[in-house]
């Protein structure tokens, strides 16, 4: 792997070390699929178990709960290698950097141990629904509402989209 022009003064020997992991994994287990994945308009569903199985899915998130135990510097390798690959269809960053943290950090104990380590090997993928029609990404704008009702939320309004939704079994819903 060539170096970058500009290294990363956060990166350290552990995260070298996964670059390299990763830059390997991806150049050879995936991007020779990438031209069928584009043309499918998906990656396929059992590409997120490969990544949990290699350690590329909540790579900061607490080993207790199944994750990598290391820190965001771990995800960004992760995002930085998945971008130099060109493999624009995995929402990893998303699933691990965004979905997992929400609910590690809002979630209820029981959701955390329900939903952390599925998430942790791939064997779930989360996503997150916050574009709307006509407000983008606009968190000031956004419409969709949630209202309790009895022990669940009713949710009204529109989000398209929703990045990993194709393969979604959880989503952040904001």
């Amino acid at each position: 792997m060539p170096l970058p022009l500009f290294p990363s003064a956060w990166l350290n020997d552990e995260h070298r070390q996964l670059q390299d992991a990763v830059a390997r994994f991806f150049g050879e287990r995936w991007v020779p699929h990438t031209a069928a994945w584009r043309a499918a308009g998906q990656m396929p569903r059992d590409t997120w178990r490969e990544a949990g199985a290699q350690g590329l899915l909540c790579a900061a998130m607490p080993e207790a709960y199944g994750g990598g135990g290391g820190d965001f510097g771990h995800e960004a390798v992760i995002l930085l290698e998945a971008a130099r690959a060109n493999l624009s269809g995995f929402g990893g960053s998303v699933h691990s950097a965004i979905v997992a943290p929400y609910l590690l950090r809002h979630g209820s104990a029981a959701q955390k141990a329900r939903w952390l380590p599925l998430l942790a090997r791939g064997e779930r993928v989360g996503a997150i629904a916050m574009t709307e029609p006509g407000t983008g990404s606009d968190l000031q704008a956004i419409r969709t509402r949630a209202r309790r009702v009895g022990d669940f939320y009713e949710i009204s309004g529109q989000k398209t989209f929703i990045t990993n939704g194709q393969n979604a079994d959880l989503i952040v819903i904001v």
